[in-house]
């Protein structure tokens, strides 16, 4: 490998354990990145609100990346950049999921907007992100604000058949991936993970080679290929672990922790 300079990583499903913790491993691991000079940030589907009981215990002082990439933050939650679904893709994906039977949520800057609790994603998702939701009849109020709508369901193979069908009807209008395989995210057009990573690379004046990214979704595959070395995580399926350049551990085996030490380890030998 080029010897790495910065590090981005993804949240759920890689950085943290299923029950949304960050271990010692992870909490050392970020601790040697910092004291070898490789600088370090995180991008993710959450929301900003979603990121911030990460910024302190990681020692985070780069922008970060929410919504998938599509907005640029920074570690006291201030926006730096923020781009919205155009207002008829937010309709026509709500819609499809209507149609489908599957729960949508719209995601803002600031709020969470939901039309029932569902008994199970909603806690899950108030216990993810920290904060609850707005809980409405109506969302129109919120569509034109869409930062993120999600498609809810427990029945993974409909929300991969609707992760087809929605990228064939929005086409270039919004970018569509599953963050979770109960979460099929839509977000804004022309920016991802990998977008993410390419304007952080730039601002810090660090090539493509240079940067290692790492996560477990297919919402993750732009910053793979954005990057000069990626690592898929072992809990990722194996459609993602064949884009991955390296795989480690799953999150619940210190994955992170370990790619990290594979990546001091090139670093030193380089």
């Amino acid at each position: 490998m080029t010897p790495i300079q910065l590090l981005v990583s993804d949240v759920d499903g890689t950085l943290v354990t299923p029950d949304k913790k960050l271990t010692p491993a992870t909490l050392d691991a970020v601790s040697e990145l910092r004291a070898k000079g490789i600088l370090f940030t995180i991008t993710s589907s959450r929301p900003p609100i979603g990121l911030r009981m990460l910024v302190e215990p990681l020692g985070i002082a780069l922008p970060m990346g929410p919504f998938n990439g599509s907005s640029i933050v920074n570690p006291d939650l201030t926006v730096d950049e923020q781009h919205t679904i155009p207002k008829l893709t937010v309709m026509e994906s709500l819609a499809l999921f209507a149609r489908r039977g599957i729960d949508a949520w719209i995601f803002t800057n600031r709020r969470w907007v939901i039309h029932r609790d569902d008994g199970q994603y909603v806690s899950h998702e108030q216990q993810t992100i920290q904060a609850g939701p707005l809980i409405v009849d109506r969302d129109e109020l919120y569509v034109s604000e869409a930062c993120k709508v999600v498609g809810v369901s427990a029945d993974f193979s409909l929300l991969a058949e609707c992760e087809t069908e929605l990228r064939h009807l929005l086409g270039a209008e919004a970018h569509v991936a599953r963050s979770q395989d109960y979460y099929l995210d839509v977000t804004p057009p022309g920016y991802d993970k990998g977008s993410f990573v390419a304007a952080i690379g730039k601002r810090l004046d660090i090539p493509p080679q240079a940067i290692a990214t790492i996560g477990d979704m297919s919402n993750d595959l732009p910053m793979f290929r954005a990057a000069g070395t990626s690592f898929a995580m072992g809990n990722a399926s194996d459609a993602i672990k064949a884009q991955a350049a390296h795989i480690t551990a799953s999150n619940t085996d210190d994955g992170f922790a370990k790619a990290v030490a594979t990546i001091l380890k090139a670093n030193d030998e380089a």
